[in-house]
């Protein structure tokens, strides 16, 4: 026998596939396929969620080019281009300084994306009727459980 995947709701093995309380013996699967279902309301958060991120991200960009120009502008007026490059310098540092304190947001932002904003659901046919085996909002799970099925339903019809 051959494990192709396992966790602790879901198992794949070259003679059966367990998820959601069902076992499905791979000789009597026929077709194997995969859907969008309905979003959930955990979904729909975490899409907001993610737009939220990046308008947080963007936003001190934004404002900081807002301010440089109008630095820049109010320094022409004046003459005063000495302040106007040492607050500008100052102000590159600490940006600079900060940098590092990004990658917290960033890899939110990295496992949202990694997490998917669907519901994904993995359906077969087995003895002549259809069966939802998983439902998962979680993308990259559900990437791997379904490869994990399709190489288990390969291998099972080259022994046939």
């Amino acid at each position: 026998m051959t494990l192709y995947y396992r966790d602790d709701a879901v198992q794949v093995t070259s003679e059966s596939i367990r998820a959601g309380g069902h076992v499905v013996a791979l000789s009597d699967v026929t077709y194997v396929w995969h859907a969008r279902g309905r979003k959930t309301l955990a979904v729909r958060g975490r899409v907001l969620g993610r737009g939220v991120l990046v308008l947080l991200l963007s936003l001190p960009p934004l404002v900081g080019l807002v301010c440089v120009l109008s630095l820049a502008y109010t320094a022409q007026d004046r003459g005063n281009w000495k302040m106007a490059l040492i607050v500008l310098a100052a102000c590159a540092v600490g940006a600079l300084a900060l940098t590092p304190f990004l990658e917290i947001p960033l890899g939110w932002l990295d496992r949202s994306y990694e997490r998917g904003s669907h519901v994904h659901e993995l359906w077969v046919q087995h003895h002549g009727r259809e069966q939802l085996l998983l439902r998962t909002p979680d993308a990259l799970r559900f990437g791997q459980i379904y490869r994990a099925v399709q190489r288990a339903v390969e291998q099972q019809g080259d022994h046939r």
